[in-house]
């Protein structure tokens, strides 16, 4: 005997962010939430979850403006707000696209190239190298 096992999520809207996201680097895919979770370098961006919506990482800084927005909501796990992240309504993800709102979860978690080493890290760098006796005369 066989169980028919069906996603929790919207399969249609899960396609329709991989599509708009599939140029990304680093780009994955990991079931969460209860739903799936499109990840760009390892950081959650959007959420497809179990429930109606879509769940958006608009980081700290644009959450207010994010939230002025017909149909956005603050993001909440039970009782926990969660900071960064909005609960767009169905009625608002007919127009989510690549300007949208996946697009500024995209924006958000872009892997960016490390920083060069310069300045205090540079100087770290050559404290750990030296020897001890070195080290303490600097201090």
């Amino acid at each position: 005997m066989y169980l028919a096992i069906s996603m929790a999520y919207d399969e249609d809207l899960a396609d329709r962010i991989r599509r708009l996201l599939k140029a990304e680097k680093g780009l994955s895919e990991m079931a969460m939430f209860g739903g799936l979770a499109f990840l760009l370098g390892g950081n959650i961006a959007v959420v497809v979850p179990s429930q109606a919506g879509l769940l958006v990482r608009v980081g700290a800084d644009g959450a207010e403006d994010a939230l002025e927005r017909p149909h956005a909501a603050i993001a909440q796990m039970g009782e926990r707000v969660m900071n960064g992240w909005i609960m767009v309504e169905p009625g608002g993800i007919r127009g989510f696209g690549r300007a949208g709102r996946v697009g500024r979860a995209r924006r958000r978690v872009r892997p960016r190239p490390a920083p060069e080493a310069g300045g205090q890290a540079r100087r770290n760098n050559r404290l750990l190298a030296a020897p001890r006796e070195a080290i303490e005369d600097r201090r």
